[in-house]
């Protein structure tokens, strides 16, 4: 969807969440990520938020957030230093990734949110793929979208 149609929308919902999460993890640093946190990039429309902690309280993190009602993304990629979590409140649905600090998942997630910020051109590029690849149905679409990143990750800044 184009992004008038719900940036505004996930600006505000991340400003409650990331105020939420900052008082229950104050030592922790909380990040809009994905297309809804680039101004001008078309999305599903779904918020996505990186909680970044210290790679020794990822897992008591993640086990408060699995008490306060967040589960755990199935077939998605967990390591020490990554757990993808959901909330599925209609409404306030949104992902959550716990990353450890400096590890490449921040890298990663923070990396290509600020270098399409920073590149009109890169994110022209990036929302005509999202527009072409849509009609490939789910795994195409993240396929197509996984070589754009890895050839933006790739690129030196």
């Amino acid at each position: 969807m184009p992004p008038q149609s719900y940036q505004a929308e996930m600006e505000r919902r991340f400003a409650g969440l990331a105020d939420r999460l900052q008082g229950w993890f104050p030592q922790a640093r909380v990040e809009h990520i994905g297309s809804s946190a680039i101004p001008g990039a078309h999305s599903k429309g779904d918020l996505d938020i990186a909680l970044i902690v210290a790679a020794e309280a990822l897992e008591a993190c993640v086990a408060r957030l699995s008490a306060q009602g967040y589960q755990e993304k199935r077939g998605t990629l967990r390591t020490p230093a990554l757990c993808m979590l959901e909330w599925q409140e209609p409404g306030q649905d949104h992902a959550l990734q716990v990353v450890a600090e400096g590890s490449e998942f921040m890298g990663l997630f923070l990396t290509f949110r600020d270098r399409l910020r920073a590149s009109p051109p890169l994110l022209a590029a990036y929302n005509r793929l999202k527009m072409a690849s849509a009609p490939l149905g789910e795994q195409g679409y993240r396929a197509a979208k996984a070589g754009f990143i890895e050839k933006v990750l790739g690129e030196t800044a």
